[in-house]
């Protein structure tokens, strides 16, 4: 039987996320890169006591319309939403990520109200730190040694060790139950090749969870994805979703 990993529609995508999953989320927190249909998916899905692991826990929409302001800046268009929309339905319960906070004095995220009420934790991993704690996981790497973050407060807690005269904490893999990945094509099989953006964690998060879930631009025939572009291979990805053609479309270089 031919292998045809292609779902429906992202509410079947995500309808087995459960309450105290730990989701790895790709992107840096722009829509080029943020899987933006799964994470509202998940919104409507509605588990709870989530852990969520990226380089934010999101901005949320407060942070979005404001940014939305300088267009020329940050182009945000109007479908767009990130893991802030869990923080906001109060989904999250812990947080692993680089930029927890807001990166503007004007408005606080739904996350970081949170963190300031004592209703979520975080812990803060540097962001090569964090892409290799996920990329060690789906290599069957337990934990490794890193020269990040000694004399800091990432180090606290952690054994640590001298190599070459400098010292190391070790930190430990990240394996995740689900990771949602922002590609731009794929094919039936899983296969994925990524466009600007939505290559940041996403490359690194894809296999490293349970179950990973990539949404896309579009699904193309076998054959049709140059070997050479491709970047995350199909043994990978158990489900692909393509997204909706909503909006800020524009031409792009032919890959």
């Amino acid at each position: 039987m031919p292998v045809n990993k292609v779902v429906d529609s992202f509410d079947e995508a995500v309808k087995d996320v459960f309450d105290g999953a730990v989701i790895l989320i790709g992107g840096f927190g722009n829509p080029g890169a943020c899987p933006t249909w799964l994470l509202k998916a998940i919104g409507k899905q509605g588990s709870k006591d989530l852990t969520v692991v990226g380089n934010s826990p999101g901005f949320g929409r407060a942070m979005i319309d404001i940014m939305r302001k300088y267009g020329d800046v940050a182009m945000m268009p109007d479908w767009f939403e990130d893991g802030g929309l869990l923080a906001n339905n109060g989904q999250i319960k812990h947080a692993i990520c680089s930029f927890p906070v807001s990166p503007s004095p004007l408005v606080k995220t739904a996350f970081e109200e949170a963190l300031d009420n004592g209703k979520v934790t975080v812990e803060i991993c540097p962001q090569g730190t964090l892409a290799e704690r996920c990329r060690a996981a789906k290599m069957g790497i337990p934990a490794f040694y890193t020269p990040t973050g000694p004399g800091t407060v990432v180090a606290e807690g952690k054994e640590m060790r001298e190599f070459d005269g400098r010292p190391h904490i070790l930190e430990h893999a990240i394996k995740g139950d689900f990771s949602l990945i922002r590609a731009y094509k794929a094919d039936r099989r899983g296969n994925l090749i990524y466009r600007g953006t939505s290559r940041t964690l996403s490359a690194a998060f894809a296999g490293a969870s349970t179950v990973n879930i990539a949404e896309v631009d579009e699904v193309v025939e076998l054959g049709e994805l140059n070997p050479e572009r491709i970047v995350t291979p199909g043994i990978w990805v158990d489900r692909i979703v393509v997204r909706p053609k909503a909006g800020w479309v524009k031409e792009v270089q032919k890959w």
